[in-house]
């Protein structure tokens, strides 16, 4: 055991039929930390058996139980626990992203020196934000403020005791299984902050509108979804979110058609806003990408993205009305 492997940290490595993406998300890994844990979750392109030949603990998902990355969060978070190591902190990282060489001697000392806080998070880009439209709308959605945060993504370093303290992710939430563990945490009074350190590579690999489409098909299921597990817990962020897709989408178009039929064809005219919302959503958007086609793109499809999130609500609660088994809306 070297220094420079951080011995006071371990890290917990999900992914599926990844390929050399995890060739590179497990080497930079062990470069900077010795106890890892890779998930694989039904891989059959020798993921689990290459992640073996490097010394890593190995978790293979049962397959028969419905999966979710928080499901299997847990699952590296307990075998890593019981290896009985003294740790102190949790790398957690999916197989699709390289880590920076630098990010955990950084963001150890942060957790260190602020004691109160349970995460820590940084800049997380695109490998390859020019082969689609997708992939570079994905690189400014990972664009976060410096500063403290509501939520993370789900690349981050924490601290152990923390996610202990509020029993790991919700393993039965099929995406936002972030956002909804760092809810429990603020209200445990942990904090989360988002560095502008750079933290690692991310590779979507996000080619065609289909999986744009699904992905936020998936985003919308999860908004409901955390808003149905917090309904009474006054996380006003989400409900913001999940009453303004209902709003773009049915609320304003309805009233606008029914005042035009009854009133006036000028009730129309309400329609508008969505032109002015465009407008608004570029102008921040151009603050931090100094680029206008780029703004223009990220304004365009988050004002798309309400329909698909709309799909993504009403299939929550048609299966929960159905009491169906939720099972995960994959992309890739």
């Amino acid at each position: 055991m070297t220094e420079d492997k951080n011995p006071e940290v371990g890290a917990v490595v999900i992914g599926r039929n990844e390929g050399d993406r995890l060739k590179l998300c497990l080497s930079s890994v062990i470069a900077q930390i010795e106890t890892v844990v890779y998930v694989d979750s039904g891989s059959h392109d020798g993921s689990p058996e290459y992640a073996a030949t490097l010394g890593v603990e190995i978790v293979d998902l049962d397959m028969s139980i419905p999966f979710s990355a928080g499901r299997a969060r847990n699952e590296g978070f307990n075998r890593l626990l019981q290896l009985g190591k003294k740790l102190e902190f949790v790398q957690f990282i999916d197989g699709d992203c390289e880590l920076n060489g630098n990010w955990i001697t950084y963001a150890k000392q942060f957790l260190t020196k602020q004691s109160s806080y349970a995460i820590v998070s940084g800049l997380l880009e695109e490998r390859n934000p020019e082969k689609s439209i997708y992939n570079e709308l994905c690189n400014i959605e990972w664009k976060r403020p410096e500063g403290d945060a509501l939520s993370c993504g789900g690349i981050f370093l924490a601290r152990i005791t923390a996610i202990s303290s509020v029993n790991g992710f919700s393993s039965e939430m099929i995406a936002g299984e972030e956002p909804e563990l760092c809810f429990r945490l603020r209200q445990k009074n942990w904090k989360i902050y988002n560095s502008g350190i750079n933290m690692a590579l991310h590779d979507a690999n996000m080619l065609y509108f289909k999986q744009w489409w699904k992905r936020s098909v998936r985003s919308g299921y999860a908004y409901t979804h955390r808003y149905f597990i917090h309904t009474y817990n006054n996380d006003e962020y989400l409900k913001k979110a999940t009453i303004r897709i209902w709003f773009w989408t049915i609320i304003l178009p309805f009233f606008a058609f029914l005042l035009s039929i009854m009133i006036s064809p000028l009730f129309m005219i309400t329609l508008l806003a969505y032109l002015v919302q465009l407008i608004r959503s570029y102008r921040h958007t151009l603050r931090f990408t100094r680029n206008k086609r780029t703004s223009f793109l990220y304004s365009f499809f988050n004002a798309l993205g309400k329909w698909p999130q709309l799909i993504g609500q009403i299939t929550f609660i048609y299966k929960r009305l159905k009491n169906q088994q939720k099972s995960i809306i994959e992309y890739k």
